[in-house]
């Protein structure tokens, strides 16, 4: 997952015919990252509880973005924010850091990858609703009906196909996956409001900043518990993946697409990321591939695709 969601002011700018293909090539690869982040932390939360975990993913990843910001703007930029984008970038990490990745290890340790990555592809859904709600945004019929698909899919995926077994099927991992998801919703709208006029970059990075921080505090109360045979080979490969794969540098690859694309090009491959999620959890793990699994997913997938094709 992408961790800045602010959008872009920037107009897209038509790339030369030579670097289309490799744009394209980076952005394919982009939700095959993402999938394969849900393999790399079900892996990690069997060892490491979800505050220790998600500490040394953002460790990884605050050092492999400061490196990416001293490589394209220079650190000074860390001192260009205003108070207020300060501000905004600790509520940012408070939600989308913090609160998105503890959840997200404490689904994972007791869920399937695939299954949550499923769960996950609610985001733009819960975002969109939540606009609604409380910012006055109006949907169309279509985005209903996306919206309505989407839920549905969502339904049978979690039910196992039995549609009136809902509550129970939803046990701590399913609530913990819908919290991350509504943790999620709140960083975007956040993200929106408060840091026009920030560079995405900027912005994710003190936003890992302040999370890493918080994550800190949180991870301190687990080092009685900790044992140096949890940190395995596995364990120190997942979380490096975690940190600058799945969140560096698939981060700028994303942008990547949408300065030279346009965010509306670019978002529509993010549709790709529970299907990845699906079969690399299939691949890797051995995860079994249920017709309700397949049918749910490509119902909540179609869901979300209506959603974001509409402007």
């Amino acid at each position: 997952m992408t961790l800045a969601t602010a959008p872009s002011t920037t107009a897209a700018v038509a790339p030369p015919a030579a670097s289309l293909l490799g744009i394209y090539l980076r952005l394919s690869c982009v939700p095959v990252i993402w999938g394969a982040t849900f393999i790399a932390g079900r892996i990690v939360s069997a060892h490491l509880p979800p505050a220790t975990a998600a500490f040394v993913r953002f460790v990884f990843a605050t050092l492999a973005l400061l490196a990416a910001l001293h490589l394209s703007q220079g650190l000074r930029a860390l001192t260009q924010v205003s108070r207020r984008q300060l501000l905004g970038t600790m509520a940012l990490g408070a939600t989308g850091i913090l609160a998105y990745n503890l959840l997200f290890f404490s689904a994972l340790a007791v869920l399937p990858a695939g299954r949550t990555s499923l769960i996950v592809a609610l985001n733009p859904i819960v975002t969109l609703l939540v606009a609604a709600a409380f910012l006055g945004e109006r949907l169309s019929a279509t985005r209903w009906l996306g919206v309505g698909l989407a839920l549905l899919g969502v339904w049978v995926v979690v039910t196992r196909g039995d549609l009136s077994q809902l509550l129970q099927s939803v046990g701590k991992g399913e609530l913990s996956m819908f919290g991350a998801v509504c943790a999620w919703a709140v960083y975007t709208l956040l993200g929106r409001r408060l840091l026009q006029g920030l560079s995405p970059l900027l912005a994710t990075l003190w936003a890992a900043i302040w999370g890493t921080l918080f994550l800190a505090l949180l991870a301190l109360r687990d080092l009685p518990t900790l044992h140096a045979s949890s940190f395995t080979l596995e364990v120190w490969a997942g979380l490096a993946f975690l940190g600058l794969l799945g969140t560096a540098l698939a981060f700028v690859w994303y942008y990547e697409g949408i300065r030279q694309l346009g965010a509306a090009r670019t978002v529509v491959f993010n549709n790709l990321v529970p299907i990845f999620g699906v079969l690399l959890g299939w691949l890797v793990l051995g995860e079994p591939l249920s017709v309700s699994l397949i049918a749910g997913g490509a119902m909540a997938l179609a869901g979300v695709f209506l959603v974001n094709r509409v402007r």
